[in-house]
This record gives C-alpha cells, structure tokens and sequence, in this order.
C-alpha cells in the first residue's frame, strides 16, 4: 500500500515537474524570439555591466554598437558626459536638459531629459567611471531602457562600445516597424563620436 502511494505521489511530482519546465521552456523561447534574426545579438560583450532586470536576456529589443576613435577614451568621455551638446553633433539628441548637474555634465545619478528616436526620455545616470563607462536608465512612452557606453584603451585611441537593451510595448512596436533602426541610430551617434573626437 506504502508502495503504491509512493509511486502515485512521485508520478505526481515528476507530472508538474514537466509542466513547470516546458512552461519554462516556452517562456524562454518566447523571451528570445524577439533577438532571433538580431545581428546584433551574438555580438554582446561580456565586459557590459547590467543592471539587473536590464539585461540582453531581458530585451524586446537590444543593439550592439562599436567603433575605434583615433583619440584618447578621456576626449571620448568629455563628449559623452556634455549631454547638452550632444544635438551639435549628434543629429538624433534633441532637447537635452540636465535636471540636477551643477557644472552642465553628467555624473552618477544625473538625471536628464532629451528627445531621441522621436520619442521623449527621462534618464537617469546609473554607472559612471570616469574614462571607461557610462550608462543610463531610460523611460518613454510604453518603453523602459538601460543604455550604456564602454570605453577600451587600444594602441590606436578607443575602442567605444555601445549597447541598448529596451523593455516594454513600445520597444515591441519599435522593433516591429523597423528592427533596425536603433542599431543604425547608435551608428550614427558612434560617427559622430568618432568625428568630433578626432578634430
């Protein structure tokens, strides 16, 4: 009788076991299936420091971007960190506004305000090393995003590395209507970076 119940209970566990791994295993397809035809997505570097929740696990959608810039990281950095000039030679920044800078720059916990990818964000500074790494958390419309800039010291200038991760429904549209697009915007921005840079 023992036996049979033991049986019965163990067949019990192994049945939700099952469902709870397939359901699992859905879910996860699920999650992946936004970064399956990405170019981008094999590409992440393991030297990125996620916030947790923020991760290329996490993305309904996510770019990698990086670019050598014949300069030194501390020149890259000064024109990461002066957001508000960022429209002069970044054409995709509008509107930078430092909420609580008090030398017009970023630092940790800055929070700032600008319009990018024609929509309206409010960031907020979330890692900051001088030189070497920089990122924000980023809230628009139906969107949650945490983007971030890792600066390499190379023989020739700085390796600039760029990526993105962004949540939400309207990170889902965005994706939808052009995959793309924030890959070639964060192109852009490196150009840019790299052009007025190297002057």
């Amino acid at each position: 009788m023992r036996s049979k119940k033991r049986i019965a209970k163990l067949a019990q566990t192994w049945l939700v076991m099952g469902v709870l791994t397939a359901g699992m295993m859905k879910a996860t397809a699920f999650g992946q299936t936004s970064q399956v035809e990405n170019a981008d997505w094999p590409l992440r570097s393991s030297e990125i420091h996620w916030p947790a929740g923020h991760t290329p696990a996490d993305a309904d959608l996510f770019a990698h971007n990086e670019l050598l810039i014949h300069a030194s990281c501390s020149i890259v950095f000064q024109h990461l960190v002066r957001a508000q000039t960022w429209p002069e030679w970044y054409p995709n920044s509008h509107n930078v506004k430092l909420l609580n800078s008090p030398d017009g720059r970023l630092h940790q916990d800055t929070q700032f305000s600008w319009d990018t990818f024609g929509v309206h964000i409010e960031s907020r500074v979330y890692e900051f090393a001088p030189n070497s790494r920089i990122g924000w958390f980023g809230q628009g419309t139906g969107m949650d995003a945490y983007h971030t800039f890792l600066l390499l010291k190379a023989p020739e200038g700085c390796r600039v590395v760029t990526e993105e991760v962004v949540r939400g429904p309207g990170a889902v549209e965005f994706r939808k209507k052009d995959p793309q697009a924030m890959h070639r915007g964060h192109d852009l921005w490196l150009s840019a970076l790299k052009q007025v840079s190297e002057k």
